[in-house]
């Protein structure tokens, strides 16, 4: 089972990605499964940001941390 990346890893990943896809070296074929892993990518970032998002904790009037709720 491969490990969860990080969210500064998943960029430096999709960087990689990036650079590959500029690349006239690569095929429409090659492109297609680079996009692919890109879009695989950008999903796990915006599942660590909500993960984080759920965790954020918000002052209340009387001055006690209380979770952040979803509206």
């Amino acid at each position: 089972m491969e490990k969860e990346l990080t969210m500064e890893q998943t960029f430096q990943e999709m960087e990689a990605l990036i650079e590959k896809l500029e690349s006239k070296e690569t095929t429409l074929e090659d492109s297609f499964l680079l996009y692919k892993q890109g879009m695989e990518h950008l999903k796990h970032c915006n599942d660590l940001m909500n993960q984080v998002e759920k965790k954020v904790q918000m002052l209340n009037a009387q001055g006690d941390l209380e979770e952040f709720e979803e509206v």
